[in-house]
């Protein structure tokens, strides 16, 4: 039997439909709730702060916080019923995390981030945000920044911090019994209209997922349901847990774990399409979300590519992403797809999506040394592109064919 919000969420006078970039459930504007301010009220009424539940069971947080309380989501304000004090604090309906300013009204892309252990998940997604912070948002003319404060301490404490002023190579992500707090930033870019130059908003979710997460059909369906509201897929892939790769690794290459078969490559997608091919709609046809497949750890196998491999080109730095130069990169990496997997993975991308591409990344620019050290800094390889192009397939950067 549905629920009464779900029933209500049918409706379509109650506004425009979202996606919480925290938990990922579906509501519509009208259901947003509102959180008490906790400071006094007309009559000096205070509400007193009391654990949440909704927050605890779906994020983890332990935080005494104001009471939520239901009123029209569609109004940018709302009156305490306890304390009478107004407050502007919106929050999801389902986790009751604090939802980003201006929420509903400014374009929100839920990119998922999936991939098996050992394929660099984590560090994949600090270098891309540190890049989109620093090079990238210079090429761009554009600022990104944590939309919340959750996010911005604990991606300078947790990411940041460790991997680029200690050096340190950061743990792998922790399986829990609980949902793990994604980060979201907000990604602003100059944009021309009508009336003249203006900021464009675009809210972008990232969830860091514990290897394990993908490693049977029954987890992915229980700790990855983001994948069902999914604007984009960055799939990671280590070409070392594939045999044709793993022989051509330089001497001393640490070499990820002797993969269980539920973490082989071809698997692991196969798990990802699953679940997208349960998406209304997605019953006899191509998988329409866009997916990034990237090959990681790239910069170990490049002794082995021709000299006028595209893969040996630097990162193109035009403030638009250069689709011909993706191109070439795609066809390089599906080569060597077939060399190193024998097609598996290509053909299983051809047959079940309509958007693909392929890219080869390197988070490091080389592997940290016995200690999990990060000698000589870390120099990534083409980390932004997938996440480029998905924002050139979006409309949030200009895509053109290069010179």
């Amino acid at each position: 039997m549905r629920t009464l919000d779900a029933l209500l969420s049918l409706n379509p006078l109650d506004g425009r439909r979202l996606v919480c970039p925290y938990c990922y459930t579906r509501f519509t504007e009208r259901l947003i709730r509102f959180r008490c301010t906790g400071r006094p009220g007309p009559d000096g009424q205070v509400c007193a702060p009391v654990e949440d539940a909704a927050i605890r069971a779906q994020l983890g947080w332990r935080e005494r916080l104001p009471p939520v309380f239901e009123a029209d989501g569609r109004r940018a304000l709302a009156t305490c019923p306890e304390c009478s004090a107004p407050t502007g604090k919106q929050v999801c309906a389902t986790c009751h995390a604090q939802l980003p300013v201006n929420f509903g009204r400014t374009r929100s892309r839920m990119i998922a981030l999936v991939g098996a252990r050992d394929t660099g998940k984590t560090v994949f997604m600090t270098v891309l945000v540190h890049e989109l912070m620093n090079r990238v948002g210079d090429r761009f003319g554009a600022s990104v920044g944590g939309s919340d404060d959750h996010t911005r301490h604990r991606f300078r404490a947790d990411y940041e911090t460790p991997l680029y002023q200690e050096a340190r190579l950061l743990g792998g992500t922790r399986r829990t019994g609980t949902t793990r707090e994604p980060l979201v930033f907000r990604f602003t870019a100059p944009r021309r209209g009508l009336t003249g130059r203006r900021p464009q908003h675009t809210l972008l979710s990232f969830f860091d997922t514990a290897g394990e997460d993908l490693t049977s059909e029954a987890s992915v369906e229980a700790n990855l349901r983001y994948l069902n509201n999914a604007d984009g897929v960055i799939l990671l892939l280590d070409p070392l847990q594939m045999e044709g790769a793993r022989s051509l690794a330089p001497a001393g290459t640490r070499m990820p774990a002797p993969g269980h078969p539920e973490n082989r490559p071809l698997d692991m997608l196969g798990r990802v399409t699953d679940l997208l091919m349960r998406r209304p709609g997605a019953a006899n046809r191509l998988i329409g979300v866009p997916i990034a497949v990237c090959l990681t750890k790239i910069d170990a196998l490049r002794g082995h590519l021709d000299a006028g491999s595209p893969l040996h080109r630097t990162q193109p730095g035009a403030p638009f992403f250069d689709d011909s130069d993706s191109q070439d990169v795609h066809a390089q990496i599906q080569q060597l797809l077939h060399r190193w997997d024998g097609g598996g993975i290509d053909g299983h991308v051809r047959n079940h999506y309509r958007n693909a591409r392929y890219f080869g990344v390197s988070a490091l620019g080389g592997a940290p040394d016995a200690g999990n050290r990060v000698r000589g800094g870390v120099r990534p390889y083409r980390v932004a592109d997938p996440f480029l192009w998905m924002l050139g397939e979006f409309g949030v950067v200009p895509s053109r064919e290069g010179p």
